[in-house]
Formats: C-alpha cells, sequence, structure tokens
C-alpha cells in the first residue's frame, strides 16, 4: 500500500474533495457560476467542496452553490466555512425552482432509492418531477444530471456490462424511475437545446459506505455474505466527484449518456475471501451466486476522463483500514445484492 490508511472522518472527508490537476483545468476552462443541486447526502458535501477547491486554486473568482432541501446546522458550518454559498429549495415546489439564482452550470443530484417499497409515488415525484423543474429552469445552462446504472437490468457477467448504447430494461419503481428521469431530462435536450450529460453512476464508495464496506463489515462481524448478486463495479467517490465535475464540459443536446464506475467486475466471494484474509476470519456465504447482475462498461468514461485515481486495491486497503479501527457507518448498505429491484 502506498498511501497512508484513512483514520479520521476529517482525512476522510479532505480527501474526497481534495481536487486533481485535472479538476483544476477544468475549472479553469469553464465559464460561469455552479449550483450543486441535492447538495446533502452521500456525495454532495464532498462533490460541492471539490469544485469549490478547484475553482479557487484555478483562480477562478465564480459562486460556487449548494441547493438543497434543508441544510442541518452541521453540514451548513462546515460548507459555508469552505466559501461555499447554501440556498434552500424545494425542488418539488416548481416556483421555489424557479426562484433559484442563474447558474450557467448544474450538477443535480436529487434522488430517492431506499423505501421505494412503501412509497414509490414519493420515489417517482422525487425522481422525475424534480428534474422536470430543474431541467425547465436552467435550460440555458449545463446540466449534469445523476442517474443509475440498475436502469440497464441484469445481464451475464460474461458481457462485461452494459455500454450505454444498450436499452435500458429497468427492474422495480427506483429503476423506473430513473429511467423516467433520464426521460424528462433528453426532453428538455432536444425540445429546448439545453446541453445536458445522463450520469449513470454505481457503485461510489467511500470508508462510511458502498459494496467494498458492506462486504467487509459483513466478514469482520462474521455475519453472512448474500451471493445472490455475486458480481458488482464499484468506483472510489472521490473519483466519482472528478468524473461528475468534468462532465459539464462533456454535456451535448441530445443528451449525452455515461456509464460511470471502475474498470473491475468484482466478484463478491473473491472479495470477501481477500477481507477474510485480512481480518485473519472465515467469511460465510448463502445463496447460490448467479452469473447475472448488474454491471457496467464505463471504458468510454475511462476514455474521455482518464482513468480513476485510486484503484480497487488501494480502495479496498483503505476500508479493512477503517473497519478494523471502529471507523464510523452511515448506515446505507448498498443492497447490491438485490435483484428484484425492491428497495
Amino acid at each position: 500500500m502506498t498511501t497512508p490508511a484513512i483514520r479520521t472522518v476529517e482525512e476522510l472527508e479532505e480527501r474526497l474533495s481534495r481536487p486533481s490537476a485535472a479538476d483544476v483545468a477544468a475549472a479553469g476552462r469553464l465559464d460561469g457560476d455552479i449550483g450543486i443541486i441535492g447538495a446533502t447526502g452521500k456525495m454532495g458535501p464532498s462533490l460541492a467542496r471539490r469544485v469549490k477547491r478547484a475553482s479557487d486554486e484555478a483562480g477562478s473568482q465564480r459562486r460556487v452553490v449548494a441547493v438543497a432541501r434543508r441544510f442541518d446546522p452541521t453540514a451548513a458550518r462546515d460548507l459555508t466555512g469552505a466559501g461555499i454559498e447554501l440556498v434552500e429549495c424545494d425542488c418539488l415546489d416548481r416556483g421555489a425552482v424557479d426562484r433559484l439564482p442563474p447558474l450557467a452550470n448544474v450538477l443535480y443530484l436529487i434522488g430517492r432509492k431506499f423505501g421505494t417499497a412503501g412509497r414509490t409515488d414519493l420515489t417517482w415525484a422525487v425522481n422525475t418531477l424534480a428534474a422536470a423543474h430543474v431541467a425547465a429552469r436552467f435550460r440555458e445552462s449545463r446540466l449534469v444530471v445523476f442517474s443509475s446504472g440498475n436502469l440497464y437490468g441484469m445481464v451475464p457477467v460474461s458481457s462485461g456490462g452494459s455500454r450505454e448504447r444498450d436499452e435500458p430494461a429497468p427492474t422495480g419503481d427506483y429503476a423506473q424511475s430513473c429511467l423516467g428521469r433520464e426521460r424528462v431530462v433528453e426532453y428538455f435536450s432536444r425540445e429546448r437545446g439545453t446541453r445536458c450529460l445522463l450520469f449513470r453512476l454505481n457503485y461510489a464508495v467511500d470508508l462510511r459506505y458502498g459494496v467494498l464496506v458492506d462486504v467487509g463489515r459483513r466478514v469482520f462481524a462474521g455475519e453472512p455474505i448474500d451471493l445472490r448478486v455475486g458480481y458488482a463495479n464499484v468506483i472510489w467517490q472521490g473519483d466519482a466527484n472528478s468524473y461528475a465535475f468534468r462532465s459539464l464540459e462533456l454535456a451535448e443536446s441530445p443528451a449525452r449518456i455515461l456509464n460511470v464506475t471502475g474498470p473491475e467486475t468484482i466478484r463478491v466471494r473473491d472479495l470477501a475471501e481477500w477481507f477474510g484474509r485480512r481480518f485473519g476470519r472465515a467469511p460465510r456465504f448463502e445463496g447460490c451466486e448467479s452469473e447475472a447482475a448488474l454491471l457496467s462498461d464505463a471504458s468510454a468514461c475511462h476514455a474521455a476522463l482518464g482513468a480513476p485515481e485510486v484503484g480497487l486495491e488501494m480502495a479496498r486497503e483503505w476500508a479493512a483500514a477503517w473497519i478494523e479501527s471502529g471507523g464510523p457507518s452511515l448506515g446505507k448498505p448498498t443492497r447490491y445484492e438485490v435483484a428484484d429491484g425492491r428497495y
């Protein structure tokens, strides 16, 4: 391991928000202010800080604006302390969205996944109506709209993963509503000329959540590993942040699609056995390993934006050290093992 383990939340947040040279260069080329809509949750805060840090290093005087329905006091303090402006807005309220400040560049992160089975109506509203309101308000801007590789559906492991040209085959209301979000954004891109990129991400990993953390924590605790979906893709969240920011330059009309994940197809059994060797305890397994999984081929992303800076080996070492040291968890499992689309 060539990079020291990350031991504290402060170190983790600094690492996730640390801009790369490519980020700084992109910040220097972009014109206009940048908004992060959906700037709370798992990725929003570190993405907002990365954008601000990259802009500062590039010598840009632009505003970086974080938008969310509400900010808790800790998040508000951290973001404003970094020089980021805060705007509270419920994006299901079209009037409130119309009052948002003008932004030349928008990173749109709003989405609802967990709890879908109990409130499918709310999931559809959040995942489609909010996006339509934002696309209408910012039809003259560049938009990067977060989406999900889940909307492709399960594919054979031997395929190497779904590609951007493949037809979606979403299973369940979450994946279907993700496709709905894409379709309403595509409408504005085609009808209004809005420059858009649909950012199909799976699965981001920081040390408090993600597939690596889910598997590692179960091995460490002696809990069984579910093999019903036996393969997955992952990407370090810092790299996902970088790709999202730099994807602003790839936005076009009609909307462009970009798969975003790491280059490896990870076998869950192999990952669990690696953690078992690392922790000195044998993993337990349950379920029958399928030869199909939710997988994406991100070679177009890597060709356009470069390879991820943090590879699988480094990320899993960081995850193992974090778990061993009792590092905190967000308590938000990825549910990578779900095959029926019910979350």
